[in-house]
């Protein structure tokens, strides 16, 4: 057979993904814009006392600043607004600009408003809010998640606000400037047990020292990248594009995997472990599975990153 990227998406049909997190999502969305608000606030607070949330860097917030002081040095009512008209995706100056920022200005945009909310520099959730009986079963929903699908529901949450992009006659993204790959003297590399593959290996190591141009050159030109919950990317470029703007500075911890040969001289490869990010760090590892199918060329022609459903998917390597 000529494997298709559909075809692909079928390896190791038994590792299940957290599916809770995409029904949470879909749930959060049909919510009104201020019980959004109310329920990522509150959510906030509550994962604050466990979670250390990392202040986002200057070179994050650079590109949101003139739209930040706009919305400081409304009053109280127009800040209310400008962030309901967020949650509703209306067509405003502040939402078309939100909408062209990559996920990490977005998240650092809101990891402003909650600290200058703190301040009283920013309207607050009224005090006294009542989340409305949905809004209190979803926020519910999220607590009985674990930390890593926590932070996929609100890093989500915030990342779909903003006008839609899809109505935008034309747009240029906007981008945090990719940082410098580690130098090779300072890399450590991964192990991962029963895997010596050495794509797979260089997958992780690249990716956690920031080399992206390394990193793609890994991949089959018509190769694929599947993100948790999202649609196949394909191309070389448009891979690299997903790199430097979703990717920078994550730390990959890959623990174990399985490979098997597959039709055509293809080979195929799942490895369980973690992930942290640089918004949360050390604190919070998701538990990720990489489903990776390699051409003959020993070239990744797809590969999808799960959030698994539960730790014990860890040890899921059946086929």
């Amino acid at each position: 057979m000529s494997y298709t990227i559909d075809a692909a998406r079928s390896i190791f049909p038994n590792t299940l993904s957290a599916d809770a997190v995409p029904a949470t999502i879909a749930r959060f969305s049909q919510l009104s814009a201020e019980d959004q608000l109310a329920l990522i606030w509150f959510a906030y607070l509550e994962m604050g006392s466990g979670i250390t949330i990392a202040a986002p860097g200057a070179a994050n917030m650079q590109f949101a600043e003139l739209t930040m002081n706009k919305i400081k040095a409304m009053s109280p009512l127009e800040q209310s607004q400008a962030m309901c008209d967020l949650a509703n995706r209306a067509d405003t100056e502040i939402s078309r600009a939100y909408a062209v920022w990559s996920p990490n200005i977005k998240l650092g945009f809101w990891y402003q408003l909650g600290e200058w909310m703190e301040q009283g520099l920013v309207a607050p959730i009224p005090e006294g809010y009542k989340l409305s009986a949905n809004a209190t079963a979803i926020l519910q929903a999220i607590r009985d998640l674990d930390p890593g699908q926590q932070i996929t529901v609100l890093r989500n949450a915030v990342v779909d606000m903003g006008f839609d992009v899809n109505k935008l006659d034309s747009y240029t993204p906007v981008s945090e400037p990719v940082v410098v790959p580690t130098d090779l003297a300072q890399r450590t590399e991964v192990s991962i047990e029963s895997i010596d593959n050495p794509t797979v290996l260089s997958y992780m190591n690249n990716l956690n020292a920031n080399d992206f141009e390394a990193l793609i050159e890994l991949f089959a030109p018509d190769g694929a990248l599947q993100p948790p919950f999202r649609k196949p990317i394909v191309g070389k470029e448009d891979v690299l594009r997903f790199f430097r703007e979703e990717c920078q500075n994550l730390n990959l911890i890959p623990e174990r995997g399985v490979s098997e040969a597959a039709e055509d001289g293809y080979i195929q490869i799942k490895v369980t472990g973690k992930c942290q990010t640089p918004w949360f760090g050390a604190n919070v590892g998701m538990n990720i599975a990489w489903r990776f199918l390699l051409n003959p060329d020993g070239k990744i022609f797809f590969v999808a990153i799960d959030l698994l459903a539960s730790p014990k998917e860890l040890l899921n390597l059946i086929r």
